[in-house]
């Protein structure tokens, strides 16, 4: 399959138009294993040479890392990029406060050595400031133009619709792969509702939806996965590794990755739909880029669904203090 550029998709109803792939750049800073900067930087180039402009980002990621990483790039590609970044998530209370957006803000613009993210993020939900209030901040950026568009991360519909009555979220951020579909059931409609994107984060199950692990012993840094993923202790792991065959055995008669094919699959839930995969691999990069040219059938669309139904995978996606952190 040749590297062509992937086809674009409006970010919200009044965004700019970004790729239908994106990526996400926390691996980069070593979340999953070593990364070397140069290296990543020669792949944040290349993915915006093959068609890529839209990059995601926190404060979080490597403790203000992975932000200063991507400033690189965007020094001499600044116009190529709709950049998005997220604060709040390293905060146990008061990340959501008026005041704590203002400072995460300018530190995150520092960081990034630009004056304007395209798209900002509330990380996960504050529950000691009303979202009001937080979104009202946000808004005042908005207005002063240091930033774009307004996202929430790992938010209920409720608390959408809320934050949606004060200033429009062009986007929302949730974990969603053929191994998560829970937000099908309420969240999903309430984005489609309001006209915002979702923007799907491991669209890929943290890799094991590639293929690319034929048993546990495969997994590179398992033990770091374990202490934050149930679903990588080692019998649940085992379980939905068993669980990809045959997306595995449906991507080999397509002639495609498994990647490739969940990442289809999630393309062909709606034009609303953002996978944003991250891989350290150029290789692997290129092929799920690849994945927003790939055409599926109604029916196939449709057996993968009934293949991986809500709640398939075993295992909870984060361990009970990570769960609790989620609005549900």
């Amino acid at each position: 399959m040749s590297d062509t550029p992937p086809p674009r998709r409006g970010l919200g109803s009044d965004g700019p138009e970004v790729s239908a792939i994106g990526y996400g750049a926390m691996g980069l800073s070593g979340v999953y294993g070593a990364a070397d900067d140069a290296e990543s930087e020669r792949l944040l180039n290349e993915l915006l040479d093959l068609g890529v402009n839209f990059l995601d980002t926190a404060d979080v990621y490597g403790d203000g890392h992975n932000e200063k990483l991507i400033s690189g790039p965007l020094r001499e590609r600044r116009d190529e990029v709709v950049l998005a970044t997220k604060f709040g998530a390293n905060k146990e209370t008061g990340g959501g406060k008026p005041e704590y957006v203002r400072q995460a803000v300018e530190a995150s613009l520092s960081r990034l050595g630009t004056e304007h993210i395209d798209l900002y993020y509330l990380h996960r939900l504050d529950r000691t400031t009303p979202i009001e209030d937080t979104v009202g901040a946000m808004a005042e950026l908005v207005a002063e133009g240091k930033i774009g568009h307004i996202g929430l991360s790992e938010i209920s519909a409720a608390t959408l619709r809320r934050a949606h009555a004060v200033h429009p979220i062009s986007a929302v951020q949730q974990e969603y792969s053929l191994f998560t579909r829970d937000l099908e059931a309420e969240v999903l409609p309430a984005i489609r509702e309001l006209g915002a994107s979702l923007v799907a984060y491991s669209p890929l199950g943290r890799g094991v939806l590639t293929g690319a692990f034929n048993a546990v012993s495969d997994v590179e840094n398992l033990e770091v996965r374990k202490q934050r993923y149930p679903r990588f202790q080692e019998e649940s792991l085992q379980r939905n590794i068993e669980l990809t065959r045959p997306l595995r055995e449906r991507a080999d008669e397509l002639g495609i990755t498994p990647a490739q094919l969940a990442l289809a699959w999630l393309l062909a839930q709606g034009e609303e739909i953002l996978p944003i995969p991250g891989s350290r691999r150029i290789e692997r990069v290129r092929a799920n880029i690849q994945a927003a040219n790939v055409q599926l059938s109604p029916e196939l669309v449709a057996e993968l669904s009934d293949q991986f139904p809500p709640g398939a995978a075993a295992g909870d996606r984060y361990h009970p203090e990570g769960m609790a952190r989620l609005d549900r």
